[in-house]
């Protein structure tokens, strides 16, 4: 709630308030309550280190968005070969994503002003590619918003969104979970019950 009030009190104006699955989309529930705006989502995949998965060195996101940390790469060359296996792997969950989050339509984001909310940002690659996607979308204005946040994935998303709002920007940033009291891992029933009950909406 704190997020919500956070850009209540900053006056933001948005159209739509996007939540990337799935933790994202439980804050972003509460934001779109608090600014009385339709909620969506946007569906991401973090792309794993071919060797230590749940290191991320890029991210996808929908209208096809692939991003990359090239100097990460750069070091290690032989990554390359099968991180083109892992993409598609991830691009194929990507679509059932979308097919389990879309079924009642997408929000129209064309010249549109859009919020796209996430519990935290670690390396920033995920809510780049949200952002590439929105942007590509044709949305008109995007702002990206976060809890908590690195320090490096700030600096990263400020070029690229039209304005990032975070209330923790921590330059010794640890685990995600370690900000919140509780972090449960959010299920896909639970992502799709928030986009039931928020609803309605033009699209």
């Amino acid at each position: 709630m704190a997020l919500g009030r956070y850009l209540a009190d900053r006056k933001v104006s948005a159209d739509v308030v996007v939540g990337l699955p799935r933790g994202g989309v439980v804050v972003a529930a509460e934001v779109a309550r608090i600014l009385n705006l339709p909620l969506d989502v946007l569906v991401v995949r973090k792309i794993g280190h071919p060797r230590f998965r749940e290191f991320a060195v890029g991210a996808l996101a929908e209208d096809g968005v692939v991003v990359l940390d090239q100097d990460m790469l750069s070091t290690n060359p032989a990554a390359h070969e099968p991180l083109d296996q892992i993409i598609t792997e991830e691009t194929l969950r990507l679509r059932d994503y979308e097919r389990r989050f879309h079924q009642g339509g997408k929000h129209e984001l064309a010249g549109r002003r859009i919020v796209i909310v996430d519990d935290g940002w670690a390396t920033g690659a995920t809510a780049e590619a949200a952002v590439k996607s929105a942007q590509r979308s044709r949305a008109c204005w995007v702002g990206v918003a976060a809890p908590v946040a690195s320090s490096p994935a700030v600096e990263r998303l400020l070029p690229l969104a039209d304005e990032v709002f975070v209330l923790c920007n921590d330059p010794e940033f640890s685990a995600l979970g370690s900000y919140y009291d509780e972090f449960a891992q959010t299920t896909d029933a639970e992502v799709t019950m928030l986009l039931a009950v928020a609803g309605g909406g033009e699209r």
